[in-house]
């Protein structure tokens, strides 16, 4: 389990199991997150991914079982795709768990972002890095905004502001023709309701209380990508996880230290806004920024095939499996279970291997069966991977693993 700690800033969120990532309550760690979409009815996505945590024994022990600790928050999509029940449910939780594998990560339209737009643009899914001294740390955002991520007085990208290396390959400031023209500058959506969610991670250890302050700082890289931030029509929540061993970083003891990693945490944020909106391709009215800022985009250079991340699809037999999956009732308690070995994945057998190594680093995945151009891994050496769940209302999975180093 991985230390985790909350900070909830929009007036409207839909989330779950929050309350317990207070530093005041017992439990310090987490086996999973859950970033999805469909509002409070795709809360129901968590289901899925705690029968498959429970299925390989991984959870808090209560007795002859287990309780996995599964927070979740989701974006409001609902009938984006012009059909207002479309949600995800359990299933689409058991289908994200199991597709989970290191490795690149897909941006833009895909997994939770699918259903997402942002102050007039398309939205979707951003991460972004950065190594310290002191250990890495990433993020991994759904952009789903009232407010707008882009400058009004140029049409330029705010999250722009905070490139490292080029890595917004080549993106301009808009000519002024592409900003100005009646009806062409993306505004702060109107009565809406939207919600961006996020979660920032580091290797280093943390107690949990530094880890709700790392929360809490990283709402401010929100606050430097889109404006206005954390409106009445927001849910605004961002997730800290720490996946590191050795002493805690404190926050009464460690501020030199954790300042940086906080300070770096808002950042990365920021710049993970800017990748899901440079990634996101037009779906329907919902325009991108480089189809609304053509010049902007002229010299944009195309993302390695390296990085551009896979989104397994799923399929109408896959997802058959997982409800059936689902629908089978709870697994059973003792045997070869009651030693680790409950539940079989659907995964080669190299990678039952790996994702059975109790050592093994935070792990996120995402998958979709839409399109969008892809993007640069959430974090480097491995230690992070994206995990998610496919189609309009689609959501992202964070599965928590102790990391196999600390520090850099």
């Amino acid at each position: 389990m991985s230390v985790t700690g909350v900070d909830q800033a929009g007036d409207a969120p839909a989330t779950k199991e929050t309350d317990l990532l207070d530093p005041l309550n017992s439990n310090p760690g987490v086996n999973a997150v859950m970033l999805g979409g469909s509002s409070m009815y795709g809360l129901s996505a968590a289901d899925g991914v705690i029968r498959w945590l429970e299925e390989r024994r991984e959870g808090v022990g209560v007795g002859v079982g287990v309780a996995p600790i599964v927070p979740a928050a989701d974006i409001f999509d609902l009938g984006r795709g012009g059909n207002f029940r479309a949600r995800t449910s359990p299933a689409w939780g058991w289908v994200a768990a199991d597709n989970a594998k290191a490795g690149a990560v897909k941006q833009g339209v895909a997994g939770g972002g699918t259903g997402a737009r942002s102050g007039g643009l398309k939205g979707g899914v951003g991460t972004a890095s950065m190594v310290l001294d002191n250990g890495i740390v990433g993020a991994i955002v759904v952009a789903n905004s009232v407010g707008s991520p882009v400058d009004p007085r140029d049409c330029s990208l705010l999250a722009a502001r905070y490139e490292v290396a080029s890595e917004f390959r080549g993106l301009q400031t808009p000519k002024v023709q592409d900003c100005n023209p009646p009806g062409n500058s993306a505004k702060a959506d109107g009565p809406s309701m939207n919600t961006t969610i996020a979660v920032v991670a580091t290797n280093a250890p943390l107690e949990k209380a530094a880890a709700a302050r790392m929360s809490a700082n990283a709402q401010d890289g929100l606050a430097r990508a889109i404006n206005p931030i954390h409106s009445l029509s927001d849910g605004d929540t961002v997730f800290a996880i720490s996946t590191g061993n050795g002493t805690p970083l404190r926050v009464n003891a460690d501020g030199g230290q954790l300042n940086r990693i906080f300070n770096t945490a808002a950042d990365t944020l920021t710049r993970a806004v800017g990748h899901a909106i440079l990634n996101a391709t037009t779906v329907g009215t919902a325009r991108s920024d480089c189809d609304r800022y053509p010049s902007a985009c002229d010299k944009l250079s195309p993302i390695p095939a390296d990085e551009r991340g896979e989104a397994p699809e799923v399929t109408t037999e896959s997802f058959a499996a997982a409800n059936e999956k689902i629908s089978a009732g709870t697994p059973p308690v003792g045997g070869s279970a009651a030693n680790g070995q409950g539940g079989q994945s659907n995964a080669p057998a190299s990678q039952q291997k790996k994702s059975d190594d109790p050592r093994q680093a935070l792990s996120l995945a995402s998958t979709s069966s839409s399109g969008g151009s892809g993007p640069s891994p959430l974090l480097v050496n491995g230690l992070l991977a994206l995990v998610g769940l496919i189609g309009l209302a689609s959501a992202l999975l964070i599965r928590c693993r102790t990391a196999v180093r600390s520090g850099s």
